[in-house]
């Protein structure tokens, strides 16, 4: 296992951590005996970051990984976890959480702590709640040991969020897909030119990036290079070729996929990557972008929509949705990340808001017809089973603490 330091608390920590978002499934829920002796090998086997979040598998990720990490394993790790920010409502709330995820988890301390799902307007509610008076006394009386946060929003408010207090780390979604997408290339180069650690999620885009058997000009492409790869390498091998990235996290649920990961953890070192190698990679992406149904970067220029429409939002999951053929999960994506029931945001961002006005039109620099394509999106992701969608995002993100 390789490992790379973050930079501000000087930790050696291993390039691949192990996330607890997607867990092994049995009869519906998490099978305890699977997921804890999967996350046992991989620290057995040099993992030394693992990462949960409050609502991960509707709660219960936090005390099943409180669970592993007995009989010793808790030592062996720094262990991060993540406070819901969309639950807060007050400074009060934010101590709330925290001692509940203490209890969860089995612990005194949280090494790697995340304010959760950061966009510019959560920032900007969670600043007026108190969240940096939150994070100083929680560093200083050890209840946290570094603070840092994840991001799901526009790449300007990115750099607003970094500058706004001394992090120690951030973690960004980035695969060779996503480098302009959210925070992106350049969120990543300014984050750790600011002495920010950054650890990358979705580095193969919930497994999209990695499937065995991927679309047939794109396994063309890769049956081209010198060194045959899987896809899972020459993704996983992308991300870990920036020297920027401290640790990736590859939502690896399966004994064959963790030992792959691990073993190409072992040897992904930094800049390895030829020119060649990374041609081919570009053409990869830009072969997968044929596929998507609009031009959108996620630049965010027809941003703020007049009606509340979460345009790049929008775009984006209809464009994963016709790359990878994931329909139901795209569907949920949408309902997850569009509504203000779910996420509690301050406004909702469905396509069938759009009222046709226009004037995202006129500042889209792909010069993309939003409107007409907007259409589109409503008519294939929303539908009567929207509702249905919604009221199962809730029973999984807004279980709040007793």
């Amino acid at each position: 296992m390789q490992y790379r330091v973050m930079p501000k608390s000087g930790d050696s920590l291993s390039v691949l951590g192990f996330g607890c978002m997607r867990l092994p499934m049995k009869d519906g829920r998490i099978d305890e005996a699977r997921a804890i002796a999967q996350i046992r090998s991989a620290i057995d086997s040099g993992v030394n970051y693992v990462d949960t979040a409050w609502p991960y598998h509707g709660g219960e990720s936090e005390p099943l990984l409180g669970r592993a990490l007995k009989d010793g394993y808790r030592d062996k790790v720094k262990l991060a976890t993540k406070l819901p920010s969309w639950l807060i409502t007050s400074r009060e709330d934010m101590d709330r959480y925290l001692a509940a995820q203490l209890a969860k988890l089995g612990t005194d301390r949280i090494d790697y702590y995340l304010v959760h799902a950061l966009d510019g307007a959560g920032w900007r509610r969670m600043q007026e709640l108190g969240v940096a008076d939150f994070l100083d006394k929680a560093k200083a009386d050890g209840r946290i040991v570094n603070a840092g946060f994840s991001f799901h929003g526009l790449g300007s408010d990115f750099k607003v969020i970094v500058d706004a207090y001394p992090w120690v780390f951030c973690q960004i979604q980035f695969n060779y897909l996503d480098r302009q997408f959210q925070a992106g290339l350049e969120g990543l180069r300014y984050a750790a030119a600011k002495g920010v650690g950054v650890i990358v999620m979705e580095p193969l885009r919930g497994g999209n990036l990695g499937i065995a058997e991927p679309p047939e000009d794109v396994a063309a492409i890769w049956s081209e290079a010198k060194v045959r790869r899987t896809p899972v390498e020459w993704a996983l091998r992308w991300v870990w070729n920036f020297p920027e990235v401290t640790l990736l996290l590859s939502g690896m649920n399966d004994e064959s996929h963790i030992a792959q990961n691990i073993a190409i953890a072992d040897v992904a070192l930094p800049g390895s990557l030829t020119d060649e190698e990374l041609a081919l990679v570009d053409r990869v992406g830009n072969k997968y972008k044929q596929l998507m149904q609009t031009d959108c970067t996620g630049c965010g220029y027809c941003m703020p929509c007049p009606a509340g429409v979460n345009i790049p939002g929008c775009f984006d999951v209809y464009n994963k949705m016709h790359m990878f053929g994931n329909e139901q999960e795209a569907k949920f994506i949408y309902a997850l990340t569009m509504s203000t029931e779910i996420m509690r945001r301050e406004k909702s961002g469905y396509a069938s808001q759009c009222v046709a006005c226009g004037a995202c039109v006129e500042k889209c620099p792909q010069q993309i017809a939003i409107p007409e394509m907007l259409a589109k999106v409503a008519a294939e992701l929303e539908g009567p089973d929207l509702v249905q969608r919604i009221a199962i995002g809730k029973q999984v993100f807004q279980k709040e603490v007793q």
